[in-house]
């Protein structure tokens, strides 16, 4: 089946420098509580990068077993190099999980023809689900929509997560993509207006907070119920420029840490802690709640 709904790129929370696997416990039985219909580990989100090899796959194996099938479970896998993604799906491929989040290769911009080899390699590798994530801002290469719905004619290509950077490219792309192949908004700000133009949800970084409201924003427009979504999204959407406005995942696990969700708002260097004055501002906006 096609990747719907509110999916979440779950953070990774460390503890004094390590893996906190009580708190994954606890992030994945809470978000599969707020209804929704998917997660991906090891996602940019989950700070993927700064995982060693073994704590990763330790990782993955942690969430499959919490899940046991809840939910669908994505891996998130990423790399400059085809023959090294081959190789982790393969190393994957043992886990009982539903498919993998791949993204565009990073820095060396390969041409679209290359991006072209490169997926259909990824395809090649596993007959598990295939999402495709087209993130410009962080890979410097588009992938174009000739070229990604070439890809969806594979039957294991499902669906890709959407963060083109470009309205017009993915209206375009919703216009022309094939039946059965989800479209699934990464811009989380644009998560009413894609659905509601008929997209099939996200995959949202912010959904970590206020989740069943995100939820309830593409339940409602699956419904046609416009004026329930946007009374939905209105008690989130000053969440997200705020889960942004410090890089990701930092306010996120702040959030987290304070709701008792994980144990420690901990991320690993590069990446640091959010600002004082970002602090102030984010348990200003936890304490008022959602007016739930």
């Amino acid at each position: 089946m096609k990747p719907t709904g509110v999916l979440v790129p779950i953070v990774t929370p460390f503890r004094d420098g390590v893996v906190d696997h009580e708190s994954t416990d606890r992030l994945v039985d809470h978000l599969i509580s707020e209804g929704v219909t998917g997660l991906v580990v090891l996602g940019t989100t989950g700070e993927s990068l700064a995982l060693d090899p073994d704590e990763a796959r330790q990782l993955v194996d942690r969430v499959v077993a919490r899940v046991a099938g809840r939910v669908a479970v994505y891996i998130g896998v990423s790399g400059a190099a085809t023959h090294k993604v081959v190789r982790a799906i393969a190393e994957y491929d043992t886990v009982e999980a539903d498919g993998y989040l791949v993204s565009c290769p990073y820095y060396n911009r390969p041409p679209q023809d290359g991006l072209l080899a490169h997926f259909a390699a990824a395809a090649d590798a596993t007959e598990r689900d295939i999402i495709i994530y087209n993130i410009p801002s962080r890979t410097a290469v588009n992938m174009s929509n000739d070229v990604l719905l070439e890809l969806a004619t594979r039957a294991n290509v499902t669906g890709v997560k959407d963060c083109c950077g470009s309205l017009q490219q993915s209206f375009d792309l919703l216009h022309r993509r094939q039946d059965g192949f989800s479209v699934l908004t990464g811009e989380d700000h644009l998560l009413l207006t894609l659905v509601s133009q008929g997209g099939d949800g996200g995959i949202l970084a912010s959904a970590h907070v206020g989740t069943r409201h995100f939820v309830e924003v593409v339940e409602a427009l699956d419904k046609g119920e416009l004026d329930r979504a946007r009374n939905a999204w209105y008690r989130i959407a000053d969440v997200i420029d705020l889960l942004f406005a410090e890089p990701n995942p930092m306010p996120v696990k702040y959030w987290l840490s304070r709701e008792g969700v994980i144990a420690s708002p901990e991320c690993r260097l590069p990446l640091t802690s959010v600002s004082r004055g970002l602090r102030e501002r984010l348990d200003q906006r936890l304490a008022r709640g959602f007016g739930e």
